[in-house]
């Protein structure tokens, strides 16, 4: 049974900083496709970044320059970057895997991120 389980959300200022983490655990890693999705309070979840086995990179439009998706394959964790924070980032964040042979992707719990001075 695959496992996700995000960390490294919290309270961050504008302007700032923050790398957010996604264990995977349970399965072949290197072979899915990682997404960071993200859902403000009232509204849909959106895509942010995703990356491919093999290291191919998409982003949202609105973080595109702001934020890196990267994956370590021999630790099974993939990281969201996020640089240049600003309120509309405040979200929580999750992080999915999706695989051919799968009829729905695998969720994490979810890293609550809000951006406040």
């Amino acid at each position: 049974q695959v496992q996700l389980v995000e960390s490294g959300g919290g309270l961050v200022q504008p302007g700032g900083s923050l790398r957010l983490s996604c264990a995977v655990s349970g399965g072949a890693f290197s072979r899915y496709v990682i997404g960071w999705y993200r859902q403000a309070a009232g509204k849909q979840r959106d895509m942010v970044a995703t990356i491919t086995s093999d290291g191919s990179t998409n982003y949202a439009d609105s973080v595109k320059g702001r934020f890196t998706i990267s994956r370590d394959n021999a630790k099974g964790t993939v990281y969201l970057q996020m640089n240049s924070l600003n309120s509309e980032d405040t979200a929580v964040y999750y992080c999915n895997a999706k695989y051919f042979t799968w009829t729905q992707p695998r969720w994490g719990q979810g890293t609550q991120v809000t951006v406040s001075s």
